[in-house]
């Protein structure tokens, strides 16, 4: 039987998501209608939800998924006999308390399947239903596969976050998943409470039709979303080469651990000449004991060493950073801004990232630590977080100056440079030092000369 379904992304960073896209195929193969509603890009239509007899929220961040339980009552007031579904990253570890909310299938890992047997279940009308009826696991971690992701119904990529270009000229981004998951255990991350160590490959004939297709589309660059591209290197390269073949003046980004960036630097070439123009790296913290407790498995040298290579290439290093932590005091802090000047990065690092503040999410593997455990409050439903204070409360009080500091200038589209000019005073204020002179090294390029993505968050 033909089930309605309604697929809703709420939030993925600026990026036409895959996490629509992806399932959207598979129904649609099996004769399902399916509705895609981005409503970072569009706003909600409602005739489709209130048709819909299966609606499913795409959850891959913290942000989406707060963003979509703020809608659920909205959903519910349209259409309160829908079957409702939550999947993605963050839908397993905050089961229970999406289950309170009237989430009847909860789906993580490799999704995919789970949504084609739970749409099938629903369109057995005579069938039998049990009290609860989820039948699929909620996690999957099995191969499967993919299919070319259907973008029909989407908004056009044109809507999307756009790359400032080195050359001045904004262009077109597309957004592509050659893996998926990773074979990482860093502390701090919401992919390990899901996947566990282990990660999936997209079929790399799946990945090139996906970035043709959008390239028709208009696409002149590329954002794979992996969480770490190098996680399958000859995967990774093979993707990298072939589509460079294919789409020569197509340019890209991706996201890197420290660790792989050295372990494998003789392919960095083989990114700078196939058109990566940056990637992304979570460094977090210039501070090798937080980087202990976080497990990240690079030192503070490690950077230091990585953004030396990446200048000797010639590509763009965009590092990440977990700013505000537990272990995060005022010098510190300062310290951090110290390093990113005389580093000559401070246009590299969007300052968004000056002011992230560490998440622990449910099923962190941050509480196997005690002194996590004994610093936490109890899990707030409503934050989805376990909520946590610095022991200096002038940390605190610093992290919400500069988040709203940020938001400010983010609103006035001001530049780096201005931005960390203004936190580096105001960190220096709180500390009650005198305001140093920033460093300079007279390494760097003009800012025209650095690419990035017009969407400045992360989480």
């Amino acid at each position: 039987m033909q089930v309605r379904v309604v697929l809703v992304s709420t939030y993925e960073l600026g990026r036409q998501p895959f996490g629509l896209a992806s399932p959207a195929a598979w129904l649609r193969r099996a004769g399902h209608a399916v509705t895609c509603l981005d409503l970072s890009r569009e706003a909600l239509r409602e005739e489709p939800v209130r048709q819909a007899d299966f609606i499913a929220f795409y959850v891959p961040m913290h942000t989406a998924t707060r963003l979509a339980v703020e809608l659920l009552p909205t959903i519910r007031g349209l259409n309160p006999d829908a079957h409702l579904c939550f999947y993605g990253l963050y839908a397993p570890v905050n089961e229970s308390y999406l289950r309170k909310l009237g989430a009847e299938t909860i789906l993580g890992g490799e999704f995919e399947d789970g949504l084609m047997a739970a749409v099938a279940r629903v369109g057995q009308k005579d069938a039998s239903v049990p009290a609860n009826p989820q039948s699929e696991p909620v996690v999957s971690l099995g191969p499967q596969q993919f299919l070319v992701p259907e973008r029909d119904g989407l908004p056009p990529l044109e809507r999307y976050a756009h790359l400032n270009h080195p050359d001045g000229n904004p262009r077109i981004v597309g957004y592509t998943e050659a893996s998926r998951g990773c074979k990482h255990l860093c502390r701090h991350c919401p992919i390990v409470p899901v996947y566990h160590g282990r990660f999936r490959i997209v079929r790399r004939e799946i990945v090139l039709e996906d970035i043709r297709r959008q390239v028709e589309a208009g696409a002149e660059h590329i954002t794979f979303g992996d969480p770490d591209f190098f996680n399958g290197i000859r995967h990774a390269v093979g993707v990298a080469t072939a589509m460079h073949a294919k789409h020569p003046r197509l340019t890209y980004d991706v996201t890197i651990k420290i660790e792989h960036l050295l372990k494998h630097a003789e392919h960095l070439r083989t990114l700078r000449d196939t058109g990566c123009l940056f990637v992304t790296s979570a460094v977090e913290a210039v501070d090798d004991r937080v980087l202990a407790r976080l497990e990240k498995g690079h030192s503070v040298a490690d950077f230091v060493a990585t953004v030396e290579l990446f200048r000797e290439i010639g590509l763009t290093l965009s590092p990440t950073f977990v700013a505000f932590t537990p272990w995060t005091t005022l010098e510190s802090y300062l310290e951090l801004l110290r390093r990113i000047a005389e580093l000559d990065l401070i246009e590299n690092v969007s300052p968004i990232q000056l002011a992230i503040r560490l998440l622990i999410p449910a099923g962190s593997r941050l509480l196997e630590l005690d002194e996590v455990r004994q610093m936490v409050g109890g899990f707030d439903d409503a934050s989805l977080a376990y909520p946590w204070a610095n022991p200096d409360p002038r940390v605190d009080a610093l992290s919400d100056q500069i988040q709203r500091l940020v938001e400010r200038t983010q609103k006035n589209g001001d530049p780096r440079e201005a931005v960390f000019e203004r936190i580096w005073k105001l960190a220096h204020r709180e500390a009650r030092l005198p305001v140093e002179a920033i460093p300079q090294e007279e390494v760097g390029v003009a800012r025209a000369a650095i690419p990035y993505l017009t969407e400045p968050w992360y989480c």
